[in-house]
């Protein structure tokens, strides 16, 4: 697998950044490829936990069964694809700032198990999906920080 690490500043603290990245529930929003995520009901989310991805590739539908192997509340959280295609590992990690957090995403994945050639693209794949991830955690920035505090309060 090859790898890439990406960083954005995210005006919000680790808590409600963390709170928000370790909802598996929440990436069908700013995840682009994710259209859905099935989590047993009971489910609680934590280290060792497991769930279904549904992505939307160029090759079509993708079915992943994701684990959580890290789960460090407010400072790291990593996802590892155990079954489906283009195998991934995720290493968020969650670092204070004087204006919020610091999200930096080490991600390792392969292109391995897409249809025809798209297999065969090695590192040139890792680099379009740390262009795709790119925007993903843009739009996660977006919704953290523009977004939710549109939110209406719940008293």
């Amino acid at each position: 697998m090859d790898g890439f690490s990406l960083t954005t500043n995210i005006s919000e603290p680790p808590k409600t950044v963390f709170a928000f990245l370790a909802d598996a529930a929440n990436m069908t929003r700013w995840y682009e490829a994710v259209v859905q995520v099935l989590l047993r009901p009971d489910t609680q989310v934590g280290k060792g936990s497991r769930f279904q991805l549904i992505r939307s590739l160029p090759g079509g539908r993708a079915v992943n069964v994701v684990e959580v192997t890290e789960y460090e509340p407010d400072r790291r959280l990593t996802l590892e694809s155990r079954s489906g295609p283009t195998p991934f590992r995720y290493a968020y990690t969650l670092d204070a700032i004087e204006e919020g957090t610091a999200l930096t995403l080490d991600g390792h994945i392969s292109a391995e198990g897409l249809p025809g050639p798209a297999e065969h693209l090695g590192p040139l794949a890792a680099r379009l999906f740390a262009r795709g991830m790119k925007r993903n955690l843009q739009t996660l920035k977006y919704l953290l920080e523009v977004e939710a505090p549109r939110q209406p309060s719940s008293f």
